[in-house]
């Protein structure tokens, strides 16, 4: 087991990474708080293949607890669910000092962190990461939210948890595409911190990692781990050096809502984000001689029909994003590999020819 503190203005907490670790730091985690009841929330999935675990993990603490079952996919992250996810808890008594302990991916967790952040103005969070993708990025930081109709994540908070108990016995059924959306962000921190990260990830590439490589996985989602704790200590509201942490997200998110959410992943999303923003990074002044990502595209298959996605509306998608404060576009680019920039790009040009990238990559690697 690795564990990293991340130290924000407000909040100190650790996450903990390894194997068949849930029992022991769920006792650690809840040692500071009320546990004569417990209130959970389940994504669908984890439910149906780790209940048992869960259950198992929880024995001895408290005999009394409420749990409530999040359906799978993006549409969970809607602002109806939010009001049935406050109803369970609010009709079923919880208290200001009881936490809420998510088991889920990056839609459960940024659900249940808002759901957590506005009940009773706060209660104590717990995240237990299910997904690699939450593991190595959305369960840690404290972002939170729902999306919608006008776009993604645009109903939120930060709001930090008091423990991240990242569990790989949890990845043992991750279908083979939630190892790709995971690797997407593995592969964002090596673009923007850490090269050793693109060398750790070709265990992907012989496929999904196997009981043999649970110390080398361990490690690095670990390596992840630390560099996000790190900018997140620096900048917990995303007012500077947090921003990095979206390299490729522009053209991801506008990539995710052309695609109604549900055409394309996440992860598929970003990987292509990030392909158009080495291209952007390119025209607009950095010197990337090669590009490392190369290594990891035939990992990934597309759906997304090439009909699906307008320039018109890419375009557009990106000049509404929530982070956009002026007339023109910021980009989070590259001055060269692990050297990001925030750039503001005044050439719309620039921006379309970037698209080219992501058209010919889903041509490519359609299915």
């Amino acid at each position: 087991m690795i564990s990293t503190s991340v130290k924000t203005t407000g909040n100190h907490y650790h996450i903990r990474t390894g194997k068949n670790i849930l029992e022991n730091e769920l006792r650690d985690a809840l040692s500071d708080h009320a546990t004569d009841q417990l209130f959970l929330l389940v994504d669908q999935n984890v439910a149906k293949y780790h209940q048992d675990y869960i259950n198992h993990s929880l024995r001895g603490i408290t005999s009394n607890i409420k749990q409530f079952i999040i359906p799978e996919g993006e549409s969970s992250k809607s602002i109806s669910q939010y009001s049935n996810t406050l109803d369970f808890l609010l009709t079923n008594g919880i208290r200001r000092n009881i936490p809420l302990i998510v088991f889920g991916g990056g839609v459960t967790g940024d659900l249940g962190g808002f759901v957590a952040a506005t009940a009773l103005r706060g209660i104590p969070l717990i995240h237990v990461p299910t997904t690699l993708l939450a593991m190595v990025d959305s369960a840690i930081g404290g972002k939170t939210g729902v999306n919608h109709a006008t776009g993604k994540n645009l109903i939120g908070s930060f709001y930090q948890p008091s423990a991240v108990i990242s569990d790989i016995h949890f990845l043992n059924t991750l279908p083979d595409n939630e190892w790709v959306n995971g690797l997407s962000e593995i592969l964002k921190y090596g673009a923007i911190h850490n090269d050793q990260i693109f060398e750790d990830s070709k265990i992907f590439l012989k496929g999904k990692p196997s009981d043999q490589d649970s110390d080398k996985l361990i490690s690095l989602i670990d390596k992840c781990v630390k560099v996000k704790a790190e900018i997140v200590g620096k900048d917990e509201l995303e007012s500077g050096i947090r921003a990095y942490l979206n390299f490729g997200h522009t053209f991801a998110h506008a990539l995710e809502k052309a695609a109604d959410f549900h055409q394309i992943s996440h992860g598929e999303a970003v990987f292509l984000g990030m392909l158009a923003a080495e291209k952007l990074s390119l025209s607009t002044g950095g010197t990337l001689k090669t590009n490392p990502l190369h290594a990891f595209r035939d990992l990934y298959k597309y759906r997304v029909p090439q009909e699906a996605l307008s320039l018109d509306d890419l375009m557009g998608s990106m000049y509404a994003d929530k982070k956009r404060t002026g007339a023109n576009l910021t980009f989070v680019l590259l001055n060269k590999w692990q050297e990001p920039i925030v750039k503001t790009v005044e050439e719309r040009e620039l921006i379309t020819s970037s698209w080219s990238v992501v058209f010919d990559e889903i041509e490519r690697n359609r299915i």
